[in-house]
């Protein structure tokens, strides 16, 4: 567990405002570790499931550390001391499915346009942080077409890697001189185009209204944001690739239940060897059941209470927990657990109602003196937003901000014992 810390070395001071933040949580829960910087890095892993979970299966009944483990939970019993289960934690979204788009942003992009960093994502904004220190400044991965869990600053989707193989390659398999000599000259004349478009509007921007202004700055916070890519993406370029220390993953035809484990390992080894240290999991409502014979997902998270299709559903749920708890005991076996945050839930808080309230939410790993079961206000105007958990989580990784998403501000001690 990480130490409490009393002294103000580790509340931060925002650039440009001189205001000295206190961070409430991360001192008595988040609290960071005095290390040498690097030598444990933080990590972050955000998990998105697309169908959320059986709320009655999911939430323990009681609050605190001595909670009767739930039926869902019960897969991933073996680390209850590692993680910490939210109740009544949401952002106000509504839109069903439209809504679960804003699980790790807090706002949809379709209401984004007023907010300074539209409906960007807590792993992109970590991402920024990490910078080029890492191959990969984020690994999105996923099944399928994923869940729209992952957006940039300029409010742009990031799809996931949904075959494993590939992903291996990107971790492991080394290009060709000739590969890499096409990958430079691609970065090169990317470049050149973002120098046109930046010197072009620098010309218009004095013909322009303040409205006018206002979106010509969004975008050149774009092209910038890609230039900084391009630049992480040329300084690695001739940087060899770690060895792997598995048999090279094979493309090949899988079925999801074992597709789902095996993303699990190699995003574990992408953070055992540094090769990323913010990564993202993805799984759709299309994601294929039958091999556990049971109907189909979506349709299953439609049971309007029939016992049938709950026995089914909870057959998938506890698969994926399963899933989760493996996840877990091979981060341990890295070392890695200590020193990475792990997200796991929804954006989807009842499936079968198509409710965005009370999301399903668990916060595991990261060194943090987890507190089991944490029950949040209910009521409308004691409401803690998701968003405060989210900013919290940043700080932890070590992200100077005061705000994110619908934030309130930090995430507040009120209920911790």
């Amino acid at each position: 567990m990480m130490h409490k810390l009393t002294n103000l070395s580790r509340r931060r001071v925002l650039q440009g405002t001189g205001i000295a933040l206190a961070l409430p949580l991360m001192e008595s829960q988040l609290s960071r570790a005095e290390e040498k910087l690097d030598a444990n890095p933080r990590r972050l892993v955000c998990i998105g499931n697309h169908l959320g979970y059986y709320p009655d299966n999911f939430f323990p009944k009681d609050a605190g550390l001595d909670y009767q483990i739930s039926p869902t939970l019960q897969a991933v019993h073996r680390h209850r001391d590692d993680f910490t289960v939210f109740s009544n934690l949401d952002d106000g979204m509504t839109g069903g499915h439209n809504g679960v788009k804003a699980f790790l942003s807090g706002i949809r992009k379709d209401e984004s346009s007023g907010f300074p960093d539209k409906n960007m994502t807590i792993d992109q904004v970590a991402a920024e942080h990490v910078g080029a220190a890492t191959r990969f400044p984020s690994i999105t991965a996923g099944l399928d077409n994923g869940t729209d869990l992952c957006w940039t600053r300029s409010g742009v989707r990031i799809p996931p890697v949904n075959n494993p193989a590939r992903l291996f390659e990107a971790l492991f398999v080394q290009s060709d001189a000739a590969s890499i000599s096409k990958e430079r000259t691609r970065l090169t004349h990317r470049a050149s185009v973002l120098d046109a478009l930046r010197e072009s509007a620098g010309k218009l921007e004095p013909q322009l209204s303040a409205a006018d202004r206002q979106k010509l700055d969004q975008y050149l916070t774009s092209v910038r944001a890609v230039e900084k890519q391009l630049q992480m993406s040329q300084a690695w370029l001739d940087q060899p690739k770690p060895t792997s220390p598995i048999d090279p993953v094979l493309d090949q035809e899988r079925m999801h239940i074992e597709e789902i484990p095996l993303f699990y390992d190699l995003l574990t080894l992408a953070l055992q060897t540094d090769s990323t240290r913010v990564a993202t999991f993805e799984i759709p409502m299309g994601f294929r059941t039958s091999e556990l014979e049971v109907g189909s997902y979506h349709g299953l998270s439609h049971h309007s209470k029939s016992q049938e299709r709950l026995g089914q559903l909870q057959i998938v749920e506890v698969y994926l927990m399963k899933q989760f708890a493996h996840f877990i005991d091979q981060m341990k076996e890295a070392k890695v657990f200590d020193h990475t945050a792990v997200v796991l839930g929804s954006g989807m808080g009842n499936g079968s109602s198509h409710s965005n309230r009370n999301l399903p939410v668990i916060l595991a790993g990261g060194g943090i003196n987890h507190q089991g079961h944490m029950v949040c206000p209910v009521e409308d105007h004691r409401r803690v937003p998701l968003s405060n958990l989210w900013l919290s989580t940043l700080q932890w990784f070590g992200v100077e901000a005061d705000r994110f998403g619908k934030s309130t501000g930090t995430f507040s001690p009120m209920n911790l014992a």
